[in-house]
């Protein structure tokens, strides 16, 4: 899978610790010592917690969990301030999810996700579904940067030149982007159960998160002609709905917090008259079943 560069969507971590096998080797990873706090209204949150779901790790690593909305200025938590000044002093930052602390010290070990996912599963999988299969870890990391450069960063490319009334060219560009994507990964999972063969992979949570974050954020930026193209991908939007009624996947989509979490945030222009979101009828679903 070709993938242009990794574009960043936010700031750099503030703290990046890794958990080990040993004391020499990071974190020393124990049963019950570490903690996630966690926003599931926040992609990167949403990871971690259909993740944590999928390996089965409520009685080894506890969730602390915030509200939707952050209440300081920044996008932070005021109940992650103490945790933060804690393990740096005189931090001046936002206090934001997610993290990963040690209860122990009672300090941060990380704020990265790709770390806490991939530390996660590699310490405290053992016996449970495999989510980064060795030969598979190019694959995995191209879709991760899949999911940052032609979801994210073309839709938001496309909601800028919008908002601005930019030149069209740009924005049919980007629309174009994520259209090629789109059909890519359509025709993929036409042939698969999962993005990368028959098997459930951390491939699909990064996919699902972003298919969640273009119906539930990006979409609202595009007009009616244009959601209707994102939509007619049957078999991505198809994969989509039957991993939110997946019970690691479906108890942590809350599509209302989602949009109110952008409101929150966003003062541009949205579109009017799109139709139904794409995965609200799963959504559905998974609240009655729950």
């Amino acid at each position: 899978m070709s993938v242009a560069p990794l574009a960043a969507a936010r700031p750099g971590p503030a703290f990046r610790g890794r958990l080990g096998r040993d004391s020499r080797s990071g974190h020393y990873a124990v049963p019950r010592r570490y903690r996630l706090h966690l926003s599931p209204a926040d992609p990167d949150c949403l990871r971690i917690a259909v993740t944590h779901s999928l390996l089965g790790l409520d009685a080894v690593c506890p969730v602390t969990w915030l509200p939707a909305l952050p209440d300081t200025p920044g996008g932070g938590h005021s109940a992650l301030r103490p945790l933060y000044e804690a393990s740096a002093h005189r931090y001046s930052g936002a206090a934001t999810a997610p993290v990963l602390s040690d209860d122990w010290s009672g300090r941060i070990v990380s704020t990265h996700t790709p770390d806490i996912l991939r530390d996660l599963s590699r310490h405290f999988g053992g016996g449970r579904p495999t989510l980064y299969p060795c030969g598979l870890e190019a694959e995995t990391e191209a879709v991760e940067r899949l999911c940052a450069q032609h979801f994210h960063g073309a839709a938001s490319t496309a909601q800028r030149a919008a908002d601005t009334d930019t030149d069209d060219t740009d924005r049919a560009d980007a629309l174009a982007s994520l259209l090629r994507t789109l059909g890519s990964l359509d025709a993929r999972l036409a042939a698969d159960p999962y993005l990368l063969g028959d098997r459930l992979t951390a491939a699909d949570v990064e996919l699902w998160v972003a298919l969640v974050r273009l119906d539930t954020v990006h979409r609202r930026h595009l007009d009616t002609a244009a959601e209707r193209r994102v939509a007619d991908h049957p078999a991505l939007w198809a994969y989509a709905r039957r991993l939110a009624a997946h019970p690691a996947f479906g108890p942590h989509l809350d599509l209302y917090d989602a949009t109110r979490r952008h409101h929150a945030h966003y003062e541009g222009r949205e579109a009017a008259g799109t139709p139904v979101r794409n995965l609200d009828r799963a959504a559905c679903t998974a609240r009655s079943a729950g």
